[in-house]
């Protein structure tokens, strides 16, 4: 599954890898959680657009949010046919941009969380689904949720789910709402076992508010280091909220 991850690359280089029109400049995220909101890059009248919208898919049927499950996740094998996300998987796929995610592994009583992220450093997408639900009121909110699928080799000490990792060669087919669903399903797929590394990362990221670099410095002495990353002011988080905005 995928219940946390981490946006570090300057804003133009996800705009160079993704495409879009906007220039929108958006600090690192160390800890992107659930309910927040996250970007996510759709196709509208024929290109590819930036936008925000919060984590945790809410179909459009849905009367209360207040009483509907937190969909962040759905599964790759399943998600054609459930209610909930059928019609996003035909007509509203999305790309959602990361750098890297974390898993744990149980270790006795201790949950050691670990960081994941490409051998070359470089952002990639997870393959996403979303939905605008709208309420009584009329107000309207953009919603997003990340497909897994089973893991591969490399994660399967971790977790026998991983998040869909697109490779850029597969945006384009995956955000087309024409595309034969056949194809769309054959991207569904674990990543390359040679593609992902991993490392142990210190409890810090068990605690939304703590949205940092110290989240993905390796815990074991000798480990891979963090990729550089250009520098730049990021806003600190706030102190006492556990929803914190993306910007």
């Amino acid at each position: 599954m995928c219940g946390r991850y981490a946006i570090i690359s300057v804003p133009e280089a996800m705009r160079r890898l993704f495409r879009y029109a906007e220039q929108p400049n958006f600090p690192p995220r160390y800890n992107v959680a659930p309910t927040q909101p996250v970007p996510v890059v759709r196709i509208a009248e024929g290109a590819r657009h930036f936008a925000l919208m919060r984590w945790g898919l809410l179909p459009a049927w849905v009367k209360d949010p207040r009483t509907f499950t937190l969909l962040i996740n759905a599964r790759a094998e399943t998600a054609s046919e459930k209610p909930a996300f059928r019609n996003a998987m035909k007509r509203r796929r999305c790309l959602i941009p990361a750098d890297g995610f974390y898993e744990w592994r149980r270790e006795g009583a201790h949950k050691q969380p670990f960081f994941i992220r490409r051998k070359d450093c470089a952002p990639f997408a997870f393959a996403g689904l979303w939905e605008t639900w709208s309420g009584p009121g009329g107000e309207e909110m953009d919603t997003a949720a990340i497909l897994t699928t089973q893991a591969n080799e490399t994660l399967q000490a971790l977790h026998h789910r991983m998040p869909v990792i697109l490779p850029p060669e597969a945006y384009d087919l995956w955000l087309d709402e024409g595309a034969d669903p056949r194809e769309v399903a054959g991207l569904m797929v674990p990543a390359p076992n040679d593609q992902l590394e991993l490392f142990a990362v210190s409890d810090a990221v068990n605690k939304v508010v703590n949205d940092d670099p110290r989240n993905i410095a390796p815990l074991a002495e000798g480990a891979v280091a963090p990729p550089p990353r250009a520098t730049r002011s990021a806003k600190p988080p706030a102190a006492d909220d556990e929803q914190m905005s993306l910007f």
